[in-house]
C-alpha cells in the first residue's frame, strides 16, 4: 500500500512537476480573470469574448490541484479530512460541464441559461473557497 501510494505520488511529481501554493494563486487569479472574460462578455452581447474566457478558464482549472505540501501531509488522519485531491477534482469536473452550458446557451441565444450556468462556477469557486480558506 505504501508503495503504490509513494509510486503514484513519484508519478504524479514527474508528470506535472512541483506545484507550489504560489502556483495556485497564480492560477486562481487566472481564474478569476477569466471570469471577469466571461461577464464582459455578457455584458457587450460577444460571443467570441465569452469564448475567449471559458477557453482561459477551462485552460486555468486543468492546472489546479492541491500543492505538493498538502499531498505530501505526514498525518493520514488530517490527509484523509481534507481530502482536497478528490475535492478538487470534483470541482473542475463540475466548472468545465458548466463552461460548456455557458457556451451551448449563449450560442443559441438563451442568454438568461447561460448566466445561471454563470452563476453555477460561481458557487463552485465559493464553495471551494469555504473548504479550503473556511470562509
Amino acid at each position: 500500500m505504501k508503495k503504490a501510494l509513494l509510486s503514484l505520488l513519484l508519478l504524479s511529481t514527474f508528470l506535472y512537476g512541483e506545484y507550489t501554493r504560489e502556483d495556485r494563486i497564480k492560477d486562481m487569479q487566472e481564474m478569476a480573470e477569466a471570469m471577469n472574460t466571461i461577464q464582459s462578455g455578457f455584458f457587450y452581447n460577444n460571443y467570441d469574448t465569452v469564448s475567449a474566457g471559458i477557453e482561459h478558464l477551462t485552460s486555468s482549472t486543468d492546472r489546479i490541484r492541491p500543492p505538493m505540501e498538502e499531498l505530501e501531509e505526514k498525518d493520514v488522519m488530517t490527509r484523509y479530512m481534507n481530502n482536497k485531491f478528490q475535492m478538487t477534482r470534483k470541482v473542475v469536473r463540475q466548472i468545465n460541464q458548466k463552461s460548456l452550458t455557458i457556451l451551448q446557451r449563449f450560442k443559441n441565444g438563451d442568454t438568461a441559461q447561460a448566466v445561471q450556468a454563470y452563476k453555477k462556477i460561481l458557487a463552485q469557486c465559493m464553495a471551494c473557497h469555504r473548504e479550503t480558506r473556511n470562509w
